[in-house]
């Protein structure tokens, strides 16, 4: 008889019979199936033998490829855009691609939106709804939302589905293989990723380090094998440091590293310029070997300009040219 095996949520049942197959997958029909024959796994729906009586012929029962939520799913994508950017991801059919809530900027009809806990790879699927939860726990601590949205192409040819920056800046596309499939980040700067990807936190060891480096005592981290996409503000710069470099940066400005980056924070100098010198009491301290990446304008730093220049906290607009001022502001209602 020949052997089948269904995937849920990443998680992998089979061998089975056809009869105990099609039974399941009538039951729950939003999954992937797999058998001898089959190129890739392919979604229940449009596996004919499952939706519909019959039997199949006789075979042996080989061991499927890992499932593809066991691996990040490969997906093609490309960048469009100047100052405000959006990454479109190309789906092949029954491929997924993960995202914060409120990312999406434009999908096919056939590609699918379903809300999960946690972040949908094999990680925390394979343990089952302790294991979404605790994914889900741990997204909490970075500053995100309990739930993840996953775009799966459900139709026979490609699709497409689109994801934009949320703030003037830069889309980094890293490939985590290229990375020892580890990247670590700054909370917020998760855009989305193939589905696979397992996104974790990070403690900062070092007491000061948490206190005074800008990211606080967790950071995000990134594992596995597939492509990420973190957003940065104003301009990026990728650096690659030897053994030994050292490199030091506004607290701020620092978006992602290796793992085998070293992350610490020094001193400013002495008295006069940490109190009047504008960069605080620390700046972030990057030890090589490994790539780092910077960004030039932080979202804090845009957020902190606007609320000095809102009227409400005690910003004043400088006429613009008007010579009504002040009561060009009452006649035109801007106050």
């Amino acid at each position: 008889m020949t052997g089948w095996y269904l995937s849920y949520d990443g998680g992998q049942e089979g061998p089975m019979d056809e009869m105990e197959a099609r039974a399941r997958a009538q039951a729950n029909p939003e999954g992937f199936a797999w058998r001898q024959g089959f190129f890739n796994w392919t979604p229940i729906a449009q596996v004919p033998e499952l939706m519909q009586s019959g039997l199949a012929g006789p075979g042996a029962a080989p061991t499927p490829p890992p499932p593809s939520a066991m691996q990040a799913h490969d997906i093609d994508y490309r960048i469009l855009g100047q100052e405000m950017q959006f990454v479109e991801v190309e789906l092949d059919p029954g491929e997924s691609a993960v995202a914060e809530a409120g990312a999406m900027m434009y999908k096919d009809p056939e590609v699918a939106m379903e809300t999960i806990f946690g972040d949908g790879s094999a990680r925390h699927a394979s343990s089952g709804f302790m294991g979404k939860l605790m994914g889900a726990g741990k997204r909490m601590l970075t500053g995100e939302s309990l739930f993840m949205t996953v775009f799966t192409q459900t139709g026979g040819a490609k699709g497409h589905v689109a994801f934009a920056a949320p703030y003037p800046g830069n889309i980094i596309p890293v490939l985590l293989t290229d990375l020892n499939g580890y990247l670590v980040c700054q909370k917020d700067c998760f855009l989305c990723a193939a589905k696979g990807v397992s996104m974790g936190i990070e403690f900062q060891k070092r007491i000061l380090t948490g206190l005074f480096g800008g990211e606080g005592f967790i950071m995000q981290k990134l594992e596995g094998d597939g492509l990420v996409f973190v957003h940065a503000g104003g301009t990026v710069m990728e650096r690659t440091l030897g053994p030994g470099e050292e490199v030091h940066v506004d607290t701020g400005c620092v978006v992602a590293f290796e793992s085998r980056v070293d992350f610490d924070i020094r001193q400013v100098g002495g008295i006069k310029t940490s109190l009047f010198g504008g960069e605080g009491l620390f700046l972030a301290q990057l030890r090589g070997p490994g790539k780092i990446w910077l960004q030039s304008l932080p979202f804090s730093r845009v957020a902190g300009r606007m609320l000095q220049a809102a009227p409400q906290g005690g910003g004043r607009r400088q006429g613009e040219g008007s010579i009504l001022g002040t009561l060009g502001d009452l006649l035109d209602g801007d106050n």
